[in-house]
């Protein structure tokens, strides 16, 4: 049985980027997540811990107008409140300085992209 839960909030990592999402519904013989992107956090390097990362050095996407995904659970990990709250506030402050909505859309793109190249075996198994 998954510890992932319903309206929980998970993190994928990849290099110097984190996908924050809401688990919508978990698949348990699927062994994926229905998720709603929130938003992605990009580091200037990998292996930087998001929570000590200064807000200068942190370049935030809101994805929360975007599409909802499915993801392998076993890339997930669960979020802590002091880690996502600070990254919500930092997110509310790029309402006052709006970003290209198509540049937002490409970075989860690629991101996505990325992973599946990364890992197309797990994504294989999954989807049967």
């Amino acid at each position: 049985m998954s510890i992932i839960q319903t309206h929980q909030i998970v993190c994928l990592e990849y290099a110097t980027r984190h996908l924050y999402a809401e688990v919508i519904e978990v698949v348990e013989w699927r062994q994926i997540c229905w998720l709603r992107p929130l938003m992605l956090a990009v580091t200037s390097s990998e292996n930087e811990d998001i929570t000590s990362v200064l807000p200068q050095s942190l370049r935030l996407y809101d994805l929360r107008q975007g599409p909802d995904i499915l993801w392998p659970t076993k890339f997930l990990r669960l979020v802590w409140d002091t880690e996502i709250i600070p990254l919500f506030a930092q997110l509310e402050d790029l309402h006052h300085h709006p970003k290209d909505n198509s540049d937002t859309r490409h970075q989860l793109a690629d991101f996505i992209a990325e992973v599946w190249q990364t890992y197309p075996q797990e994504f294989e198994s999954s989807m049967k």
